[in-house]
């Protein structure tokens, strides 16, 4: 054996030792890419569910917002009705109405006034008595204020 070959044995050797030492590390990222193959096919396998899951979700939740929107229609044209039937008793029911407790105020206003006159009057009249026979006795003016009080009550 020459120097030649000693050097390419122990290059072959050196080879083999490179080799193995990267055998390793390589083994072990198949390891790492195969569970990560399996990690992938798992999560597509329960996501497929999932989004069928949400598709049908989406599906049913537009079926309820068509089912509000047609309540919400209905309710905008009660509410538009309800509006239109308010006015109309406002304008032929709400001015009879104010004028007739327009009328109705007038008249208790009146009646309380006159009471008010017929009572003022009959004051007055009594006091004028009452001064005409203070003047020509104190015994009269007694017994005739007690008379105008019964004849008042």
């Amino acid at each position: 054996m020459s120097v030649g070959d000693v050097a390419g044995l122990i290059a072959a050797i050196a080879f083999v030792l490179l080799v193995g030492l990267l055998a390793v590390p390589l083994l072990k990222l198949g390891k790492v890419l195969d569970e990560a193959r399996r990690l992938v096919g798992t999560v597509t396998d329960e996501t497929v569910p999932l989004i069928n899951e949400v598709t049908t979700t989406v599906g049913l939740t537009n079926h309820q917002l068509e089912r509000v929107d047609t309540i919400t229609a209905g309710v905008q044209q009660v509410t538009t009705n309800v509006s239109a039937l308010t006015s109309l008793f406002a304008a032929t029911l709400g001015s009879p109405l104010v004028k007739v407790a327009a009328f109705s105020y007038g008249v208790r206003r009146a009646m309380s006034d006159r009471r008010r006159g017929d009572v003022e009057k009959r004051v007055k009249t009594e006091l004028k008595a009452e001064r005409k026979s203070g003047r020509r006795g104190a015994g009269a003016s007694t017994s005739s204020g007690a008379t105008s009080k019964d004849s008042a009550a």
